[in-house]
């Protein structure tokens, strides 16, 4: 019994019947799928810090959080028959997608037990460190600042505030070739590996899509929360698990406390003045010896997420919603703001510009060039609704459908294609081992794509392993 394994990319056509393959760059979208693409190693190394597994254990689905608690405290594999008697019939769905998520994250195991059957049992490195993130113990997670005496320069939580919007505000405007804004060396090399900017075109390939912080109610980008940031931790070369770490480590900071630098690596030193410039911390110097952590740090791993609810109030200008726009595509931006302005120029071509609103025109040719930039026709329509004037959320719906269809329309002329990563499995010596193999991945939920009468199917890279390992077990049996 054999089989063959490749790593590779599927792309699917639309057209049914029509399979080919193209490597392509996995763009990670939360927290979760972050992690899921880090090798074991690294994932053991993080799960070796409370922060992290408390962060990581925040973010699970209900479901998945209360099978997590009830394995916390036991020694022994449980039999997956019996796990699986802990939903009724009708969820089966959910603990499917629960298996698959905890799978992937590897906090759950496969263990088999004795008479053969298959067993499951929490990650030891995992259980170990979130019961102390939940019982207490160990080290102190951060050095406060109260050794070194009290800050003459301290800062309130409504300054902090203030200067993370104020980053934010360059950032953004650097990012939309606004010509006063001016980055640091680094910080345009972290977006340009991030993937974020490209920088032989300067063109923006960040979320249009914004979060509401609570209770501050600033607008911040979702990109900050779940993907610039830990995309950027490996840029520079330093050490990967604890750059991740002290990022877990901020969001369980105090808002308005500082916390003491000293024992920090110089590694960390210089990952600290990355963050200090996207607006996560606030240091008055480069050489300080204490920092405050922003409502970004604190939020970063909380689950906000894309699909909050976004906040009325646009991000440096204090207004509400500002764009009117008309079933001939006519768009119409009251604002006088630099950065909204820039931000609606990405997906129109600007007509007429007065003191207090522009015009522009929403066109094939000017949307279909920001889907080239990385901007999909789902953000620029949630861009358009959540920034909707006040007249235009009094009819239902808020955005004529005309737009909206005829926008994803533009977008599905250039892309025809859905990419999906995967692992590839083919030359079967029977079709009995094939569907062995493919009912277990279809089990998991892990099956991307198959071809019984090919024996060839491929599956999702975080299920890839267990996949493998259910594999080997079949060959030793046989």
């Amino acid at each position: 019994m054999s089989a063959n394994i490749e790593q590779d990319h599927t792309v699917s056509d639309p057209y049914p019947g029509k399979k080919m393959k193209l490597r392509v760059q996995l763009q990670c979208k939360n927290l979760h799928e972050y992690l899921r693409e880090l090798s074991p190693d690294v994932l053991d190394r993080l799960y070796n810090h409370p922060a992290t597994c408390l962060a990581v254990y925040r973010e699970l689905p209900s479901l998945a959080k209360n099978y997590v608690m009830r394995m916390l405290f036991l020694d022994q594999p449980l039999p997956q028959a019996a796990v699986a008697l802990w939903v009724k019939k009708d969820c089966q769905k959910d603990h499917d997608e629960c298996v698959s998520v905890l799978m992937g994250l590897r906090m759950w195991h496969s263990q088999q037990l004795q008479g053969g059957l298959q067993g499951l049992v929490l990650n030891p490195v995992f259980k170990d460190n979130l019961r102390v993130a939940l019982l207490g113990g160990g080290k102190a997670w951060a050095d406060e600042g109260s050794s070194l005496g009290p800050d003459r320069h301290a800062r309130d939580v409504s300054s902090l505030d203030r200067y993370a919007l104020e980053r934010w505000e360059v950032i953004l405007h650097f990012m939309v070739g606004s010509p006063s804004a001016a980055v640091s060396q680094d910080l345009a090399q972290l977006l340009s590996q991030a993937g974020l900017m490209r920088s032989e075109v300067g063109s923006l390939l960040y979320h249009l899509c914004w979060v509401s912080v609570p209770p501050a109610g600033h607008a911040l980008p979702a990109l900050v929360l779940h993907s610039a940031v830990p995309q950027n931790c490996p840029v520079q070369g330093h050490g990967f698990g604890g750059d991740f770490v002290l990022l877990f480590q901020l969001s369980f900071s105090t808002l308005g406390r500082d916390y003491s630098v000293e024992g920090m690596s110089e590694s960390l030193l210089t990952f600290l003045q990355h963050l200090r410039e996207f607006g996560l911390v606030f240091q008055r110097k480069r050489k300080s010896r204490r920092y405050y952590p922003t409502r970004l740090a604190i939020t970063l791993a909380a689950g906000i997420n894309a699909n909050s609810a976004p906040s009325s109030t646009t991000p440096g200008t204090g207004d509400t919603g500002f764009i009117v726009i008309e079933t001939n595509y006519r768009l119409y931006a009251y604002t006088n703001s630099e950065l909204q302005i820039a931000l609606v120029a990405l997906f129109s071509e600007m007509l007429y510009r007065f003191s207090n609103v522009v015009v522009a025109q929403v066109t094939r040719e000017s949307v279909q060039q920001a889907i080239a930039n990385g901007i999909t026709a789902q953000q620029i329509i949630h861009f358009l609704r959540t920034r909707a004037h006040p007249v235009m959320l009094k009819q239902t719906p808020v955005l004529p459908p005309t737009i909206t269809d005829q926008i994803r329309l533009w977008e599905l002329e250039r892309d025809r294609l859905q990419f999906t990563e995967g692992v590839l499995y083919n030359q079967f010596l029977s079709q009995a081992d094939f569907e062995v193999l493919r009912d277990r991945a279809q089990g998991l939920g892990v099956l991307v794509w198959q071809n019984a009468p090919h024996r060839v199917m491929v599956v999702t890279p975080h299920g890839h392993s267990e996949v493998k390992r259910f594999w080997k077990r079949q060959k030793s049996h046989n």
